[in-house]
């Protein structure tokens, strides 16, 4: 989510806000960038070199980032049971279902952002969002099902399976493998929105004995990953994560945990989200976070541009498969990248006004690149949270400028300047765009820079793609409650 009065989803540094309490005046406090207090960060591993991804091997030994001549990286973990890597890819987006089309799309610098035709919004102060349209499930949800879930549960189990079919574990497949040993960790951060307000509603016009009973079961935040456990047999660990924003990651970080401690030896893990409704788009509109570009649409949502006056409402879902490289290599899957590491942090300071000193963000991109055993100097792109917010924006740049000295070598771009800000999903459609720019060599552009924010001065990749070889990526998100996540990721080194 993206923090009320202009802050992002909470970045956790210093100056944002995400929470939804408050009066006018706290809601009016953080319109403005406070100075951020400097910070000691401990100091970066250092371990004998012992491993290169990929892109410094084809460099023939030399780590090229940040403009380092020669920078050794700390041992890796070389362990086939506990490096865990990414067998398939599955998502539910504004550019449609195909993980391809999706990212070529971002390449083009496509907006999908558009007014809003699900429901009558003419009389919102907001009229638009990245709304998902001719959405379709055939093949994938039976027919009467499909009538009954929520979108939210709809776009997870879509998801869900594509990521599946992509890693060449179709049903078929499924039913010769012990099913104990694979795991389903879907999270979102609004659950069963419609589900919820419509059982309200009724509960509200009609009384209890007209509300459905589905009111209960499609409305709580477990049910993704439950139905499609279902759907597919797949009875290893499963459960849900709500972290606001935040919450792709951190189901990301804990499924690598369950497969680093042999208690699954695949995790089908991302978050899933619909709620652009108007109980979704009039609640952030009541926290004051929406851009209100009601005339330009695709022009609203601007990471980092000096004219972005708030975020954009988008959804979808966003799923990858995470494999133990053993299991992986026994059944000759096809190995797309690898994660590396992650971490998760809480500012444990306030509901909606973030640490002045900016540890939260900060601490968790050095905890990730612990947990990653990879060094700042190998980091050379950035998927950043990057709402479009007023304060947010620039909160996260200081925190990245503050674990990365030097970011003269570093690609730096937002996603959800073409989707908008598809809350709990939003990490696992930014995880494959990552991912999609480790593989392809291209790097998506941010739209809508036509008067960067003079304190930025990392490459924001402006309204054009670039060609960049990606040797270590981060992808980042925050959300409401000082929930920090981190992600990492780079190129498949056997």
């Amino acid at each position: 989510m993206a923090s009320i009065a202009s802050s992002s989803c909470s970045s956790g540094v210093g100056i944002q806000s995400r929470g939804i309490a408050g009066g006018a005046s706290s809601l009016t406090q953080f319109n403005g960038l406070r100075p951020i207090d400097s910070i000691q960060l401990s100091p970066s591993i250092t371990s004998p070199p012992a491993f290169l991804s990929s892109s410094a091997r084809k460099s023939k030994g030399t780590v090229r980032a940040m403009a380092s001549p020669a920078v050794s990286a700390p041992k890796r973990e070389n362990d086939p049971k506990k490096r865990v890597v990414i067998s398939g890819m599955g998502c539910v987006s504004v550019f449609g279902n195909d993980v391809d089309t999706f990212y070529n799309k971002l390449l083009e610098g496509q907006s999908g952002i558009t007014l809003i035709d699900r429901f009558d919004a003419s009389d919102f102060t907001v009229r638009f969002a990245g709304q998902i349209r001719d959405f379709s499930s055939v093949g994938y949800i039976d027919g009467k099902n499909d009538r009954r879930l929520d979108d939210c549960w709809r776009y997870c189990l879509v998801a869900g399976k594509r990521a599946l079919e992509d890693a060449s574990l179709g049903s078929q497949v499924l039913e010769t493998m012990d099913r104990t040993r694979i795991g389903v960790l879907v999270g979102t951060g609004m659950g069963g929105l419609t589900a919820f307000s419509g059982g309200v509603e009724a509960l509200v016009q009609k009384g209890f004995k007209k509300m459905s009973p589905f009111f209960i079961p499609y409305s709580i935040s477990n049910m993704g990953s439950a139905l499609l456990a279902i759907d597919t047999g797949l009875m290893g660990p499963n459960y849900s994560i709500s972290t606001a924003c935040a919450t792709a990651n951190y189901c990301f970080y804990a499924a690598a945990n369950h497969i680093r401690r042999g208690e699954a030896d695949v995790m089908v893990v991302g978050g899933t989200e619909a709620a652009v409704i108007p109980a979704g788009i009039g609640g952030f509109i009541a926290c004051r976070a929406l851009s209100h570009r009601n005339d330009e649409p695709h022009k609203a949502s601007r990471p980092w541009d000096s004219d972005r006056d708030g975020f954009v409402m988008g959804e979808g879902a966003g799923v990858l498969v995470m494999e133990s490289l053993e299991h992986a290599m026994k059944r000759g899957a096809n190995i797309i990248a690898e994660y590396l590491g992650g971490a998760v942090t809480c500012d444990a300071h306030h509901m909606t006004d973030p640490r002045k000193d900016g540890l939260g963000v900060s601490s968790c991109i050095t905890k990730s690149l612990e947990d990653a055993k990879v060094s700042p100097e190998e980091v050379n792109y950035v998927n950043a949270h990057a709402t479009s917010t007023l304060a947010g924006d620039l909160a996260e740049v200081n925190a990245i400028k503050k674990v990365f000295k030097d970011t003269s070598e570093i690609k730096m771009n937002g996603t959800k300047s073409m989707i908008g800000h598809a809350l709990g999903a939003a990490g696992g459609l930014e995880a494959i765009a990552t991912i999609k720019a480790i593989t392809t060599g291209w790097v998506h552009p941010t739209i809508n820079q036509d008067n960067l924010e003079p304190e930025v001065t990392i490459d924001t990749v402006p309204n054009v793609k670039k060609q960049h070889q990606v040797n270590v990526g981060i992808s980042n998100s925050f959300g409401f409650g000082g929930h920090n996540s981190v992600v990492v990721f780079a190129p498949f080194t056997p």
